[in-house]
């Protein structure tokens, strides 16, 4: 099962040491994106969801900056978060020299202050989170008017949260809904899968 690291902190989810996982995180084909077939889908899947234009976008849940890194080389500025420290350590390694900053914190209550973004981007992430909902149009009001959701998620086994529940919850914050199947796209997992697994994008513009 594929999960970010901020389903619920450094011990999170099924009492998941995050700092501990961090070492081999990437070890994951869908995690490091090392292999290049599976890289080049994140990145043509992200130029899809993402803006054009350079864009600022905040990566909730970033784990080791795998996604933010497509991002920041397709031109967009980063802002990260994540509960667990050493992930956090690891994306900064990784963005070295890039137009990305990387925060120790909650996805579901980033520590941004005022500061408002053009995408919000989390993969693995909401399911999670205690009252999805809630934590929907939290992130929706850290959008600039315009801005968009991208939310990846899935269903693996008794984990996970389904399309249409994302979906259902994301249709009150005003914006766009769009849904896109990826479970048959097995090159963005490195192998087939036979879960649910797809992209909510939540579109204000």
């Amino acid at each position: 099962m594929t999960r970010n690291s901020d389903g619920g902190g450094v011990d999170g989810v099924g009492g998941v040491d995050w700092d501990t996982e961090a070492e081999t995180f990437d070890e994951e084909p869908d995690h490091g994106l090392r292999d290049p077939e599976v890289r080049g889908a994140w990145a043509e899947r992200l130029r899809g969801w993402l803006p054009e234009r350079a864009s600022d976008v905040l990566d909730l849940g970033c784990g080791t900056g795998s996604l933010s890194l497509l991002a920041a080389e397709q031109g967009h500025r980063v802002t990260g978060v994540d509960r667990s420290p050493a992930m956090v350590d690891l994306a900064r390694a990784k963005l070295a020299g890039r137009d990305a900053v990387f925060l120790v914190g909650d996805a579901a209550h980033p520590p941004v202050g005022e500061q408002r973004f053009d995408v919000v981007l989390c993969r693995h992430v909401l399911w999670a989170l205690p009252d999805p909902g809630r934590v929907l149009r939290q992130w929706w009001g850290l959008l600039r008017p315009g801005g968009r959701l991208v939310l990846v998620e899935g269903v693996w086994g008794a984990f996970g949260i389904a399309a249409g529940t994302v979906a259902g919850l994301a249709e009150p914050l005003g914006g766009r809904v769009l849904v896109e199947r990826l479970s048959e796209e097995s090159v963005l997992w490195g192998k087939d899968v036979d879960d649910e697994r797809y992209a909510v994008v939540v579109r204000g513009d």
